[in-house]
């Protein structure tokens, strides 16, 4: 029912009787469209007790709205507007009466940019099959068991809304995580050193808010995360950009800028760079924290998808190492199970995080303890591990039956070099991606046409979502524009 009350705004000290500010109020909003033709009006009794009038005033407004031929009266239905209403004057330039927003706001507002690159996400548009930028396959998450243990706290926990809700995340999930973080990562932290976020972006969002002032230079490798960039621009930094080579972040680069200028944070990837999927040397990591000690600049470090790992044991964050609370880590669930499970993750020093959750309430002040608290029992009990050991044996076999698919159907038009991780293969392309993948909408795949990443003629192939049936599928369509 819409808010008579709001919509029909009563003023007793005024000359006009109640009936008739009624009456106007109520033609007004069918003359705007608020109350369409055939709509049900409240009975008289009820629109009385709504507007806290005496019932006779009511039956009055009715009356003159039945006379004036906007409202019917049904026996034993009751009000309803008219279907056929009294002759309204014309609008001018096709004012529209059903909706009060159009493609342009008219009072002032910030423009915070034109973006010149396009979503890493696939559009809206129904495709049969997705190339996406490297996500996992949710066919494969224990998402069953964790929605058992959603409803399980919904029914028994969850009783009381406010149980267990503070922004800096749900303590049980904190607490879990202390283990979790020091078995799988080497890291050591305790609970007022943990950050939960709606997802990993929040995380660099926040980190970057902290870390970066108007006109504070920040490095970043080039090609990388244009979205962070866009988080780095957005906060006023001067985004000064290194490259990255087969041996991730150039380090020589990094301390050449720092000799030159105060460096304020350095955001780096180290174990699966996006886009191009390298991993950073050992040499350079400790060259990295060198430097950091050196010129006393913060380093966020994304570790986005560290679950996944097939050819060897994983390098362990710079987190994990000797930093003194220079190092901000963050890292994501969403990768693990599925995008729609938005929960990352920040670790920093008690300070930091003090203030980060301060500004995690201003954006988003409870957070999802629900699921929250449902991931934490999975990790508790050993679910999420059990599931990360399967998905990357899965994983890496699709892994391997991409590059037999790329090294024979498409040998000619690409070039890549194999991950030792991750989700996708960062892959260059020696014939115009752009017609590749228009061809290949034509035939139901989505494939990036590259613009996305802004690094000339290349895309990042996702292997984890699709299984080998699918991939085959995919990778013939491709082969068939060529």
């Amino acid at each position: 029912m819409l808010p008579f009350q709001t919509l029909i705004p009563l003023n007793k000290t005024l000359a006009l009787p109640v009936y008739r500010q009624i009456a106007n109020a109520i033609s007004q909003h069918i003359k705007n469209g608020i109350l369409k033709p055939e709509t049900a009006l409240p009975g008289t009794r009820e629109m009385a007790g709504i507007l806290d009038v005496h019932r006779k005033t009511v039956v009055a407004a009715y009356s003159e709205l039945q006379i004036q031929g906007w409202i019917l009266v049904t026996p034993r239905k009751g009000f309803f507007v008219a279907g056929n209403l009294p002759e309204l004057k014309p609008r001018e330039w096709k004012q529209e009466v059903t909706s009060g927003y159009g493609k342009q706001m008219s009072a002032p507002f910030n423009v915070l940019t034109k973006d010149r690159q396009g979503s890493i996400y696939p559009p809206n548009t129904p495709f049969r099959l997705t190339i996406d930028d490297g996500w996992p396959d949710t066919r494969l998450a224990p998402l069953d068991l964790l929605m058992r243990e959603y409803r399980s706290l919904l029914k028994f926990k969850y009783k009381n809304p406010v149980t267990g809700t503070v922004t800096a995340g749900a303590l049980h999930l904190r607490e879990v995580m202390v283990d979790y973080l020091s078995e799988t990562r080497g890291i050591k932290a305790d609970v007022p050193h943990l950050l939960i976020t709606h997802g990993a972006q929040m995380a660099i969002y926040i980190a970057a808010r902290l870390t970066i002032t108007p006109g504070a230079n920040v490095i970043a490798g080039t090609p990388g995360y244009y979205t962070a960039s866009q988080v780095f621009e957005h906060l006023g930094a001067n985004l000064i950009t290194v490259p990255v080579d087969d041996q991730g972040i150039d380090t020589d680069a990094v301390a050449a800028i720092c000799k030159k200028h105060p460096i304020s944070m350095l955001y780096v990837i180290p174990h699966h760079h996006h886009p191009t999927t390298v991993t950073l040397s050992p040499a350079r990591r400790m060259h990295l924290l060198e430097l950091s000690a050196q010129y006393n600049f913060a380093i966020i470090e994304d570790d986005y998808d560290y679950g996944f790992h097939y050819n060897s044991s994983p390098y362990l964050p710079l987190a994990s190492g000797h930093h003194d609370g220079r190092v901000i880590y963050i890292g994501s669930f969403s990768k693990s199970l599925a995008a729609s499970v938005r929960i990352g993750f920040l670790v920093g020093a008690e300070d930091f995080i003090q203030q980060g959750i301060y500004l995690r309430k201003l954006l988003d002040l409870k957070g999802n303890h629900l699921m929250e608290d449902a991931l934490a029992i999975l990790i508790k009990n050993g679910d999420m591990s059990r599931h990360l050991k399967k998905a990357n044996k899965i994983y890496h076999a699709r892994l391997q039956h991409l590059t037999t698919l790329l090294d024979t159907r498409l040998q000619h038009a690409v070039e890549y070099n194999i991950p030792m991780g991750g989700m996708a293969i960062w892959t260059q392309f020696k014939i115009p991606l752009k017609s590749l993948s228009a061809h290949a909408a034509k035939q139901g795949l989505y494939i990036s046409d590259g613009s996305n990443y802004m690094v000339g003629n290349a895309c990042r192939i996702g292997f984890a979502s699709l299984n080998e049936q699918e991939m085959t599928e995919a990778i013939t369509i491709l082969a068939s524009g060529i």
